[in-house]
Order: structure tokens, then sequence, then C-alpha cells
């Protein structure tokens, strides 16, 4: 195979790489939305050549009988309304539809090593997959192999394997519920668990600590509640580019008087003010509404210091007011009744000093007392987090201190009020309901195999920094992705990709060109599905997906387009596939299975007979319906039977660096992409526009650094491992960030991140607190 160079932004031991693009910063003072998110709309659409045909699909898009939105995980309103889409959902649904075609005439054309020295912007760009193809080491060209011998080629590869635990099964969360059930059942009649997906890279310590803390994984609020809370708290979550539909219940809420109080790092202008593009009458007078009513600009790493400063002014609140006979401040029935450890953890908030909790989160005590004054006035309050509280190297920690904030005031069970994390991609929720885990519970597994006839393997599989340290060490030999960018989504991505190309077989199931094609196996395969807007027929009758929202709705999605190519398969028809040529023996009927994927639903409520009885009925009625989330009636299947105030003796999320220069990196988004996908080199919100290596920094900490904004630098990552992580060719632009602590796009910052920097209990990188110096060098 010809050596395949790095690509252009990453850096490996001692060496540095500098970015061809130079980015201008240019002030954008406009709200989020309004007309620069039509504007943006509107472009996205002629680029990609499909002004008619998208604006219809827009149109469709989050209503019955249309097709579920391929972005986000953020609830679908299904009202009346034709315009239910946001900035990024069209953008996500124009690169669908684009008109541009990766063919074998383009495959011919490039090899893979020139490929792969253009940027992940350029890749997107190129349009959809349109064929099977397969790498021929000789030319190191990708060239056309059928369906059949793609398969046959699975198969003598996993059949080869001397354990079925050397292959790693990789899920991306756009998969449906019903492909990700029937990809959990090829794996786990294969014989492994090893299930990574991409939970474990964001929400996994919503997924380890909620259960923890109340008896599941879930959020326990509706899109209803938004109407009904009488505060909202959103705690590391940027919904402008992240979920932006959401801010469609922050304006509602804000222009009833409803408070907002924001924690984040950043000043990101959706959580400051948003025009609504549905509002005509702000779209014509150009208005705007405030959103964060309270903004605290938290240090990365401070998050449980700001939280135990608020219940510690909470407590003390409490306990003055009993002092003096006046009505409680905290919720003592729902305490006495329904939870457990509150003595032991209010003993840890009076013993806590004020002096530690303001210096870890960088806020000042009468912004924390505000806030604390937000949360006692308000009889019903959201709590909304995302992956700022997660992605730390105590994530599941930060997620057991939000629910605390809210069983003080019994803030679980009743209307309007709840614990809401944000999923990221639109089903991966779905996905780890359907049974994509890599620890599956026994209860699950028993009814697998009471439904399709075999015993399913117990002992536990791998999650994603597992997954890549078996690359590493050798014990891994085949990888294959059900969607997603493996490659750029993982940790140490430098160390990540030279472990990919030991692999014997990569493959990837994708709509797009992404990096993860060109980082391979000695043999790989690229196998195109249909998009999530495009029909699918099955033996000439038209199939319906299902997806599971961040509220745990579940509803139907119904594409609507015909295909860019008659050789694509769907997602469950690829899975079946390489089932079938791998396991001939199984005993499962694959093919009934694509032929009708409700034949799949029926399996599923069978496994799940609780939360999925009368699938297939039910998924008719118009926005779907609710899994049953026991807190929510103030049921909590914990160890306890209640649910559990969860003591952290301590204030650090993430552990202390001597070295006094050190600032803390959080990994971000442009407002042009999603996960690892690149729409455009712009970032408007944040002012940036042509160029994507740049890093965000506190004034304060530039002149204390002697670097002004233009400068180039270098980032390095501190670790004990013994290696040397640079990434350099940074462009700094000063921002209102929390002092200590610097941002930059990811994935341009994953060579920063260790493998084994993660959160102790989920494995979840901690991405969003990378201790690293930052140096001024010469251009």
């Amino acid at each position: 195979m010809p050596e395949q160079p790095s690509s252009p932004w990453t850096a490996t031991d001692n060496v540095d790489h500098e970015s061809k693009d130079v980015p201008k910063f240019v002030p954008y003072n406009p709200p989020a939305g309004g007309w620069g998110a039509l504007h943006a709309t509107a472009k996205a659409l002629r680029e990609q050549s499909i002004v008619t045909k998208g604006s219809s699909a827009l149109l469709a898009m989050n209503h019955p009988k249309g097709f579920d939105c391929p972005g986000c995980a953020w609830p679908d309103a299904r009202h009346a309304s034709s315009f239910e889409f946001c900035e990024n959902g069209a953008k996500a649904v124009s690169f669908e539809l684009t008109k541009r075609r990766v063919t074998r005439d383009f495959f011919a054309s490039h090899t893979v090593s020139e490929l792969n020295q253009e940027s992940d912007y350029w890749l997107e760009e190129q349009g959809r997959l349109t064929e099977p193809m397969r790498y021929d080491a000789r030319t190191d060209h990708y060239v056309p192999v059928s369906w059949d011998d793609a398969f046959a080629l699975i198969a003598r590869h996993l059949t080869a394997l001397g354990d079925p635990n050397e292959a790693e099964f990789y899920t991306s969360g756009r998969t449906s519920n019903e492909a990700a059930f029937m990809y959990q059942l090829f794996v786990r009649r294969f014989g492994t668990n090893n299930l990574p997906d991409c939970s474990n890279m964001c929400h996994e310590p919503t997924s380890v600590g909620l259960p923890e803390s109340i008896g599941i994984g879930k959020g326990t609020v509706l899109l209803d509640d938004f109407a009904l809370a009488e505060a909202i708290f959103i705690i590391g979550q940027n919904p402008g580019t992240n979920s932006p539909r959401m801010l469609t219940e922050l304006h509602r809420a804000s222009r009833a008087h409803v408070p907002i109080v924001v924690f984040n790092p950043l000043r990101e202008r959706a959580l400051e003010r948003f025009a609504a593009p549905q509002d005509p009458l702000e779209m014509a007078t150009l208005g705007e509404t405030k959103i964060a009513s309270e903004y605290c600009q938290v240090r990365i790493g401070g998050d449980i210091a700001a939280l135990k400063g608020i219940m510690k002014l909470v407590l003390e609140a409490h306990d003055e007011a009993m002092g003096r006979g006046a009505e409680p401040v905290l919720d003592l029935g729902f305490i006495a009744e329904h939870t457990h450890g509150f003595d032991a953890f209010a003993a840890d908030l009076r013993a806590t000093s004020w002096d530690d909790i303001l210096r870890v989160s960088g806020l000042p005590f009468d912004q924390l007392e505000r806030v604390a004054k937000v949360y006692m006035k308000a009889r019903s309050v959201i709590v909304v987090y995302g992956m700022g509280i997660t992605q730390h190297r105590l994530g599941t920690e930060n997620v057991h201190q939000t629910v605390n904030l809210l069983l003080l005031r019994g803030n679980l069970g009743k209307s309007g009020a709840g614990i809401c994390p944000v999923r990221g991609h639109s089903n991966v929720q779905g996905d780890r309901t359907m049974g994509i885990d890599e620890k599956p519970r026994p209860e699950f597994l028993d009814q697998l195999k009471n439904a399709f006839g075999f015993d399913p393997p117990r002992a536990h599989g791998h999650n994603v920094v597992k997954a890549v340290d078996a690359m590493i060490n050798g014990k891994a030999k085949v990888f294959i992705g059900l969607g997603g960018n493996f490659i750029r989504a993982v940790p140490d991505s430098t160390v990540a990709e030279a472990a990919m190309r030991d692999l014997s077989l990569t493959v990837a199931i994708s709509t797009k060109l992404n990096r993860g094609h060109l980082v391979h196996g000695k043999e790989a395969l690229i196998l195109p599905c249909l998009a999530r807007s495009d029909i699918d027929m099955q033996g000439g009758i038209e199939q319906a997906v299902t997806v599971e929202d961040s509220m745990s709705m579940v509803h139907a999605s119904y594409g609507l387009v015909e295909p860019p190519s008659a050789t694509l398969r769907s997602e469950v028809a690829i899975v079946c596939g390489m089932a079938k040529a791998t396991l001939p023996g199984s005993g499962i009927d694959w093919d009934s299975f694509v032929a009708d994927y409700g034949r799949i639903r029926h399996k599923i409520e069978e496994v799940l007979p609780e939360q999925f009885a009368d699938f297939n009925q039910r998924i008719e009625k118009p926005g779907g319906f609710h899994l049953y989330v026991p807190p929510r009636e103030r049921i909590w299947n914990t160890g306890t039977r209640r649910a559990n105030f969860i003591l952290f003796p301590s204030l650090d999320e993430d552990p202390p660096v001597s070295d006094p220069s050190m600032l803390r990196l959080a990994t971000l988004r442009s407002h042009d992409q999603y996960n690892s996908t690149i729409y455009s080199l712009d970032d408007r919100y944040r002012g940036v526009f042509g160029g994507r290596m740049v890093v965000f920094m506190n004034e304060a900490d530039m002149r204390e650094r002697g670097i002004a904004e233009g400068d180039q630098v270098a980032i390095e990552a501190l670790a004990d491992d013994g290696r040397r992580r640079i990434v350099a060719g940074f462009w700094v632009k000063s921002h209102s960030i929390a002092r200590g602590s610097i941002g930059a796009y990811y994935p341009e910052t994953n060579p920063l991140l260790p493998l084994a920097y993660h959160d102790l209990k989920s494995g979840t990188p901690a991405a969003k607190s990378i201790p690293v110096i930052v140096r001024r060098h010469a251009a």
C-alpha cells in the first residue's frame, strides 16, 4: 500500500503543520436566527443546486408522513405550521439532496493519497456516493465492487477471526431504530458486544450518571413542559449551533418573562439574543429577543463549583427561614418521601468554603446569589445541559450535581420541571434503546434470546476508547462503521489513524465522502446507503423507519425524494446483507426483515414489550408516541428505590495541573458544522470567515502571553504519558471567554486529546477541558 500522509492539520510528535486557509475576523452584530439564518438557508440550497426540490423537502421535514431531520435530536413540535426546520437542519438536508455525485469516474481520477490531502470541507462538497467501492492497494484507487462481492469480502474477514471480539462494530446516531436493532442482532449473533457508538463520545455520562441518580439514562421533560416552566437553566449547551429549534422554546419563554440562566465559558450569540424566522413582526421590524436573563461565564472545569455555590445559597436560605419560623425553601416533603442521601449531601455543602467555590467557578458571589434567587422563586425549573457538562474527567459527577440541584425543590416529576440532556444526533438515544450498548442489560439479552433462539454474549464489549485502544494494541482486526466519521471524531487522532491503517478490513456505510474512507485498513469497502430523505422501496413497497428524539418521543420517518442512484441500499438492507453472508446458519431469515420493516418492529416489540407494545400501530399516530419515563411519575428505579443525592466531596471536575501557564481548552463546533461534517469555513456568529484554524482567547490571557489578535500560535497538550502533542497554525481571535479558558474547533484539535484522558466512569473523552499551553510561533 502506498504511504498515506496525514491530513494537512494533523500533528505528529514534534511536527507542526500549518493551515492553508487564513481566516478573516469580521464582527457579526445581528442576532442569531433572523434574516441571517434565512439567507444562509437559501445559500445552501443554491450551492447544492436544489432550490426547488430542497424547498419542497424542507416543508415536509419534521411533519407527519414526512421525514425526520437528519440533524439534531431536538423534538418536533409537529403542529400545523409548514415551517418546522432550522438553519442547520436545512443545511443537513440540502447536503443530502445535493445534485453532486461521487461516481466510479471520480475515484478513477483521484488516488486515495491525493484525496487525503484535501480538507474535510472539500470532501463533503463532492456530493453523494453512488455505488459500492473496494480499495485496490496496487493502484491506490477505490474501484467498483458488486454488493454480493462486498458482502462476501466482509464475511471472509469476519469468519477468519480467531475471536469475534477482534471486530469492532461502530454506530452513528443518525441510524434508524430498525437498522440499529438489526445491527446489534447481527453483532451479537456473530458473538460480541463490541458496539462502540457516538454516544460514547458525548453523552455517556448521562447514560451512566442519570440511572445512578434517578433510575433511567434519559431526560424527564417533554416539549410541553417548556411552556410551563417558571425558570430555565442552560448549562454547557449552545443551542444556536447544536439544536437551533430549541431557540423557539427559549424565545417564547423569554417573551413570557421566564428567567433563563446560562452557564457557559464563552459568550454565544444565540444565548444572548435571537430573532425568530417564524415571527413575521420580528422579522419585518428587524427586531430581536433577549435570551439569557443571567449569563454566567463559568471557568472551564468550574461547573460543579458553580452548582455547589447555588445549592449552598439555597441551603443557607432554607436554614435561615427555618430559624425564624418562615416557610421552608426546600421541598421537605419531596426530600423525605422521594430522596436518599440528603443529610450527607447537605453536610458537605455546609462544609464547602466560599473562597474555594468562587476561585474554582470563576464567578462572582453576587451573580451566584442572583441565580440562587431565581431558582428559589420558581415553582418549576427545567435544567438543560449538553457536552459542556459531560465531556470532563468527572463528567458523570457533573450530571449527579445537576440532578442534585433539581432535587432540592422537588423539580422532578411535576409539570414544567425536570432534567433535559440535549443529545446530539437525531437518533443517538434511539440506538441505545435498540441495544447499541457495549454493556447490555441482562434482561435485554434474555429477551433477545427468547425472540431469536440463540444465547447472546454476556461479557461487556468495547466502547470507543477501548475500541481504539484495541486497534493500537493489535487486538482488533476488522472495523465496520454504520454511518459517521469515526476517525475524525475519536481522540488522539494521530495515533488512531496509524492504528486504523493496520486493520485487515475497514467498512464504511455512508452517504457522503469523508476522512474515514481515506484512513482505512489493508482492505477497505465503501458501502453507499440511502439518506433519511430518500424514498426507501423494498420489493415495490415503500418503507418507513422510526427514530427517538431527546425527549423519548418515537415517530415514523418517510423518505420523499428519489435516491441519487439506483445502486444504493438502505441501512437495513446492508446490515442484513452482511449478516446473511457472514452467518448462513444463523436461523434468522434476514431477507424477510429487509422486505418488510414492520417485521423488525414486531421483533422490537417482542424484545421490549413494555416500551413498544403495538409498535406498528402507534407510529401511525401523527407525532408518534412517548416511551415511559418512570421519574415523570416519581418512580425511581435505583438501588435505593429513591432519587439519590450523590455526594461529591470536592470542587474539581478535572484534575489540577501544576504548570502556571496552563489554559483549559474546550473543543467547539463552528456554526457551519454538524458533528464532524463541515458545511463551510465560516462561523458567522463568532465573526470568523474563511478558515477553521482559530483559537478563541480571553484578552487578559493574551496579554499575559504577549499575544495579539491575528497572531499565529501553537497549542501543546499537557499529558503525563510522555508523548508530545502539538498542533500549530492557529490564528488567535479575542473573544468573551472566561479567564484561563480557550476554545478551538474540533476535529482540528483532536490530536491534542489523549486517549486516556476521559471521564473515569463512562469513558467519554474529556474534550471540553484539555489542559494546554499556547505559544506564539513565527509564521
